[in-house]
């Protein structure tokens, strides 16, 4: 799915509002970063070009290298961006999401252009980047930190839900739930579309406090069973940050 992510805001009638270098670099590399998310989906990890996303975005090709080492960190660049959005402090895995309103294709109609496919098409271009940077030293180990923001984050989870009696170490478990997260995605690339958000919330309450987990109902199934949060997240994007 293509993103076109730069939000742009109208000066004031009547006068301009002169932005400071930084404000403009920091609106740049929004968004590129925006750009590139879109741009990585649709066409994976190596069959993007910094060309074409700096030219979506609106800039030349300088710009990236201005902003970014290359294609390697602004990828990086992209999984902090998705990881702010989905994994802030106050993130939590049981929250039922909030349709965002938008449709589940973009006004324009182009291919490819379903939220659900967004997230299918990241996921693949994440499993090339993981292949790619778990041969380069220096790549895994600034992949490794970004994936520990995931696991800190159910650490955070963990330590709060903790029951009475849990033997286990809240790093152990946050590591299962973690595991569980991304063995649902890598299912999901396969073609496997059973598991929907509210089977998942029901799976890492089990982790969390089986007993307590045991003894609620099951979770309502069938086609009405919310999406999961990254796709209600994307189309909130799609709304949120039109072209001009």
């Amino acid at each position: 799915m293509a993103c076109r992510g730069r939000s742009r805001r109208s000066a004031p009638t009547g006068s301009r509002v002169r932005k400071s270098r930084a404000e403009q670099k920091r609106e740049t590399r929004e968004a590129l970063t925006l750009a590139a998310l879109g741009a990585f989906a649709r066409d994976g990890y190596h069959g993007a070009s910094l060309e074409g996303i700096a030219n979506e975005a609106g800039f030349s090709k300088g710009a990236v290298y201005s902003n970014f080492g290359g294609k390697a960190e602004l990828f990086l660049a992209v999984m902090d961006h998705n990881l702010q959005a989905l994994r802030g402090a106050d993130w939590d895995p049981f929250a039922v999401p909030e349709p965002s309103g938008a449709p589940p294709f973009d006004p324009d109609g182009e291919p490819g252009e379903d939220a659900a496919e967004m997230v299918r098409g990241f996921g693949l271009a994440m499993l090339e980047f993981i292949a790619t940077a778990a041969r380069d030293d220096k790549l895994i180990g600034l992949l490794r930190a970004r994936v520990e923001v995931q696991l800190n984050a159910y650490g955070r989870v963990a330590a709060s839900g903790r029951p009475e009696g849990e033997h286990l170490a809240v790093d152990d478990i946050a590591q299962l739930m973690t595991a569980l997260d991304q063995g649902v995605s890598v299912l999901r690339l396969s073609g496997i579309a059973s598991v929907d958000g509210a089977l998942m919330r029901t799976a890492l309450r089990r982790l969390l406090d089986p007993e307590s987990a045991a003894v609620e109902p099951s979770p309502a199934r069938g086609g009405h069973a919310p999406h999961m949060p990254d796709i209600e997240w994307v189309r909130r994007l799609t709304r949120d940050t039109p072209d001009a």
